[in-house]
């Protein structure tokens, strides 16, 4: 973190508090990224970016305000800022109904330097953007092959009128890969993403790049020959990475307070569980939490954006409806502490409540067993697509593949597949969670006005239940 940006921070807080604010916040913020875009072995562009600024918020006469500064080059423009931030807080004021009471929380001062194990180089990114692309395109009937390498190196400095002073310093590498088969008229796309907050080693080491690009170019042409599924409502068996995007959609979202309590429904929806804390809202097999503190996951952070600490947080044990994700506002409301959960996309914006990795639990079942006590149903493989109504009731997501199962045994691979069903009712018919426990990246997970994109960790184990299946083209 440049010590002058950091000092710039301390100075708009102590400026807005000696300004008359019952509470004020700075977010420091700096961020370099390189990326790589590789199409059919050729370099589309390599692009470099460095993006630095403050992010003041404050509470004046019992209502918000916010403003941000991009490349402050003197304290002056920033007192402007918080002038006008001021101002904008007492008009709001006057039409506000209730005033904004934080939950209680301790002051902390921490820096923490997250392990990078291979330090990134844009060199080697592109190395392995070619290399991925060379092992999609040598696959029969593949016609695209798309690789974006990127990586981020952040720093975040974060103050607040009530004593904090946190740095966290983190990278992310991500390598996100499309493979495009055709033939007779037929065509079908497979894509993956891969990375987490670390350096290389979260492509090379832990999840090896170079594999995931052969599965899915072999995936993308085997679909050229697969069958459409009949529409039935049936057993699923979801594999982990399809459950990843059903636990963001209709868990994760619906648990986030500021959407439990409408704040966003006029433009992102409610939660129809609203109101049913400490009731039964699926079978005992249904555990849900969200943790942060989940290490390289894209959603693994030790102090949120209003400086809380973060945990574990248990959102639904045994079908019981636990908990939501909860701001220090919120927490007020709901009169529980604040889960760390609060975050921006980058200083430009006001912190909202957000996922930062949320999981269904692990279970006991091995995963073959699932399959074999099934006399028909689906596996249904690998997240692509989803629609949920505005209360996160009715839900519908693509998979990018699925196959049949019949009698216990995998059979034919079907193409072009979207499973649906109401939440309480897929909830309820859960029946088995395997022991094959993963976290998968989420890239591009959008909220708010102005719409804030955010990256975070979603995952799960295989899991089973009943949903209805059908192809469409």
């Amino acid at each position: 973190m440049d010590s002058n940006l950091q000092d710039l921070a301390d100075r708009a807080v102590k400026f807005a508090s000696d300004s008359g604010v019952q509470y004020c916040d700075a977010r420091a913020e700096q961020q370099e990224r390189k990326s790589i875009l590789v199409e059919n072995d050729q370099v589309e562009h390599i692009k470099n970016s460095d993006d630095s600024g403050i992010g003041i918020r404050l509470v004046k006469d019992g209502a918000w305000s916010f403003c941000s500064i991009n490349n402050p080059n003197s304290f002056d423009q920033i007192k402007v800022a918080i002038n006008d931030a001021i101002k904008n807080a007492t008009y709001n004021s006057e039409n506000k109904k209730n005033e904004i009471s934080l939950y209680p929380n301790s002051s902390t001062k921490n820096k923490i330097d997250f392990p990078v194990l291979k330090t990134p180089d844009i060199e080697e990114l592109l190395n392995i953007g070619l290399e991925c692309g060379k092992i999609i395109l040598n696959e029969s009937r593949i016609i695209k092959s798309i690789i974006n390498p990127w990586y981020t190196i952040n720093s975040k400095y974060f103050t607040n009128s009530e004593g904090s002073e946190i740095t966290q310093n983190f990278t992310d590498v991500v390598v996100e890969m499309i493979a495009t088969a055709h033939e007779s008229g037929v065509t079908q796309s497979v894509n993956i993403t891969e990375g987490g907050r670390g350096g290389l080693e979260q492509i090379l080491d832990k999840n090896k790049i170079q594999d995931s690009a052969k599965e899915i170019a072999s995936k993308a042409s085997q679909l050229i020959d697969a069958k459409p599924a009949k529409e039935e409502e049936t057993t699923v068996v979801m594999n982990p990475d399809f459950v990843s995007l059903l636990t963001h959609e209709i868990l994760g979202h619906p648990s986030e307070a500021d959407r439990v309590l409408g704040k966003e429904m006029a433009w992102a929806g409610g939660a129809w569980w609203k109101g049913k804390i400490g009731e039964k809202i699926g079978s005992e097999e249904l555990n849900v939490f969200d943790d942060p503190t989940i290490k390289e996951s894209l959603g693994w952070y030790y102090f949120d954006d209003e400086g809380v600490e973060t945990k574990k947080t248990t959102l639904v044990e045994n079908g019981i409806l636990k908990n939501h994700m909860q701001n220090r506002e919120t927490a007020q409301t709901f009169n529980v502490p604040p889960t760390g959960n609060m975050r921006a996309t980058n200083y430009r914006f006001m912190p909202l409540i957000r996922m930062a990795c949320t999981c269904i639990g692990n279970g006991k079942w091995d995963v073959d067993e699932m399959i074999k006590g099934v006399k028909n149903g689906y596996l249904i493989s690998n997240m692509k697509i989803p629609s949920i109504d505005m209360k996160r009731y009715n839900w519908s997501i693509s998979c990018q593949y699925a196959q049949k199962i019949e009698n216990g045994e995998i059979t034919d691979l079907l193409r072009d597949v979207i499973v649906m069903g109401t939440a309480p009712d897929f909830f309820q018919s859960i029946d088995a969670c395997g022991n094959d426990f993963t976290v998968r990246p989420i890239t591009n997970c959008g909220k708010g006005d102005p719409m804030q994109s955010m990256i975070m960790g979603n995952g799960g184990p295989s899991i089973r239940g009943t949903a209805t299946v059908k192809s469409v083209n």
